[in-house]
Formats: structure tokens, sequence, C-alpha cells
């Protein structure tokens, strides 16, 4: 067990933020203060001074103290975040206190910090949409009730549950699991059985950690290959680029890929959901697009059938993001259809589509030897399909 920091501004929430410090040092949990206040005075109390942490700053601690309160607390959030990751190895667990202002400056420290780091973060606005805090990460979002502004007899409680549980996650940690390796597995609902047969194919030699493809997912399973909790991809549903292509509700933002070019981690993968870009119930999709080909996947999601002409856009995307991959990748075009409603009788069969999209996959992936596209005449839910991502996985990784 290393330390539990507490972090927040101290010259608005100072009285609270001393409050649960004193709590988790009672749990006997070693705790440090961190001040995020952007007025720039030193604060009482913090053991960490927020010109410290103003420092990590890429253009020092003066784009912080700015005067005016919407720069700077933009630019603190940007050297907390930068601060966090150095401090990292010693976080044993982070409770942040703070409104809208504090949610946003503490939230991108906390999801600078490892997945399995316990991350608590009192808020006022917790009770409603936290994606935009919460991210890809595991931060758990309790709601204050009160507004954190002095201690009362509801305050005392919420901000006691929200300090008992940093310090009783802090100091009992899980036992360390198995060693086999951990697998990223990207899977969509017209794409589950082909996943389900790869993780029967690789049984126990590897855990495999399977992510729902609906833009958070692709995104979480990226931070763990940059957190270095994943040590192979097998990225079977890549069709969050579809709505980032198309405008879908789904993306998983212009760094999908990104953390496999960074790590150079092995990576396989294929065209799984190529065909669907999605949206919500059919009155949200989006005026431009009435006369698509458009499909109720249930009462609250609405997919859209991908032309050739959008194909051809995100063949060439993926082809472009793993071309500035360093690591071994192998990408498998299933010819027989991408998903269960792309095979023929379907309602998103098309193969001119489909061939847009592989044709620009050949046409701008860069080969080499560690960098290989590999055509299967299969469909991707066949178990000939599942069969060729698992050779192309021990192809690149060695079998176990």
């Amino acid at each position: 067990m290393t330390t539990v920091y507490v972090v927040g501004t101290f010259d608005t929430k100072g009285t609270e933020l001393r409050y649960v410090r004193d709590l988790v040092r009672a749990a006997g949990v070693p705790v440090r203060t961190v001040d995020l206040a952007t007025g720039g005075g030193d604060a009482d109390g913090a053991d960490v001074r927020a010109r410290d942490v103003a420092a990590h700053h890429p253009d020092g601690p003066d784009a912080v103290f700015t005067g005016d309160r919407g720069t700077a607390v933009g630019a603190m959030a940007v050297a907390f975040e930068r601060w966090a990751r150095a401090a990292a190895g010693d976080v044993a667990g982070m409770l942040g206190l703070g409104g809208s202002g504090g949610t946003a400056l503490i939230t991108p420290g906390m999801r600078a910090l490892p997945v399995g780091v316990p991350k608590v973060m009192v808020s006022t606005v917790a009770s409603g949409d936290v994606a935009p805090y919460v991210g890809a990460s595991d931060i758990a979002m309790m709601y204050s009730v009160t507004d954190v502004a002095g201690l009362n007899s509801v305050s005392r409680r919420v901000l006691g549950n929200a300090a008992h549980a940093v310090a009783g996650m802090a100091a009992h940690r899980l036992p360390a699991a198995g060693h086999a390796p951990a697998v990223g597995l990207t899977m969509f609902g017209v794409t589950t059985p082909c996943v389900t047969a790869v993780v029967e194919r690789l049984g126990d030699a590897y855990d495999e950690l399977v992510f729902h493809a609906t833009g958070t997912g692709g995104r979480s399973m990226e931070k763990l290959v940059d957190d270095g909790l994943v040590t192979a991809v097998l990225d079977i549903s890549t069709t969050e680029v579809c709505d980032l292509i198309a405008g879908g509700v789904m993306s998983a933002g212009e760094d999908r890929l990104g953390a496999i070019a960074r790590t150079g981690v092995p990576y396989v993968g294929s065209c799984g959901a190529l065909d669907m870009v999605n949206f919500g119930a059919r009155d949200t999709v989006p005026e431009r697009y009435a006369d698509r080909l458009l499909y109720a996947h249930n009462p609250q999601v609405t997919l859209m059938r991908t032309t050739p002409e959008e194909c051809a856009r995100i063949g060439a995307w993926i082809a472009g993001k793993l071309n500035e991959c360093a690591g071994p990748v192998r990408f498998v075009i299933p010819e027989g259809g991408v998903s269960m409603l792309d095979a023929p009788g379907q309602a998103f069969w098309d193969p001119d589509a489909d061939a847009a999209l592989f044709g620009a996959l050949e046409r701008e992936l860069v080969p080499s030897d560690d960098r290989k596209l590999i055509r299967s005449p299969h469909h991707i839910n066949d178990p000939e399909f599942a069969d060729a991502l698992v050779a192309a996985f021990h192809e690149i990784v060695g079998e176990k």
C-alpha cells in the first residue's frame, strides 16, 4: 500500500478536504492532499501546493495562474493530468471533491491513472451525464446531494462514505489473479458468434477481455493497452470507425487504433460490423440520411447501411492507422460478409459496398514482413473465419 491522494481546490473546499483526509488517515491509510486552486496562493493543509502542480503545465505555472477562471481551470486540468501520470506509482487511490469546475479539474488526472487504481469523485454533477468525466476509465462518481459547500448532517455522511470507500479499496487490494496474458477482443451483437468462437479456440492460455464496440468499449480497450495491461489485441469488430466517418453515435474518436501504434502491441484486426452506422431511436436519425437503408435493431438503436463511398473512406482510414503501427499487424478480410446483417438474404447484404471496403484496405495498407493483409473467402461468423483469425494471432504471438 502506498498513498491515497485527496484532491480539490483548497481555497473553496478546504474544510471538506481536510475532513475526508482525517477520515482516511483514521482508517490507517497513508494520505496526502493536493491543492488545485487557481488563485495562486498557498493553502493551509495541502501537502502538494497548487503551484507545484501547475509547474507540470507544458508552458509552466504562468499558463495556469492567468487571473481568468475559465482559462485557469482548463490549464490546471492539463497540469494535473501530467502531475498524476508522474505520481501514478505512488497512488494507492484518489478521492476528489468538487462542483462542476472541480470535477472538470480533477477527473482528467483520475483518467490518467491505470485502470484498477481506486478513484472516487464526489461531485455536484454526478447525477447527470457523467460520460465526459469518466471516459474510458473506472472512476466511481458519487453524487454529493448537497453542494460541496461546508459540512452539515448530509455532507458529513456522504463525504464520510466516500473517504471510507477509497480507504477500504486502498487497504484491501485484491490478490493477483492468474498469470495468463490478457488479450483484448472487440465484439458487437452482429459479430458475437465469431468472437465467441475465437475465445473458445484460445481457451485457458489467455485471459480474454471482451469489449463492446460502442465507442466507450474501444476506448476502454485501448486505455488498457496504453496502461500495459493488455498484451495483444484481436480487434474483430472495428465498427466504431463507421460512426466516426459517418457521424454516428458510437464513435471511439480519432485516436481509435492510436494505442496500437504507440505501444506496438501485437494486433489482429478485421472488418466486423463495418456495414453499419449507429443512431438512437428512428426519429433521431439525421434528416440528411432520411432516404438511406435503415434497420431497427431495437426501439432505441437504428442502424444505417454504409454506402460504397463511405466504405472506401472507412477502409482507407483503417489502413492509414495500421500503417503507423510498428508492431506486428495482421488484418483479416471476411469476403463472405462482415456481420449477421451482411449476408445473402439479409438486410445489409451489399457486395458492392463490401468490395469498396476491401479494395480500399488492400490499396492503402502498406505491406511489410510485420504488416500483412489476409483475405478469407468466409463470412465473419463462419467457424472457418474464426480459425483464420486464431491462425493469424498465433503467427504473431506464438502458440501457448
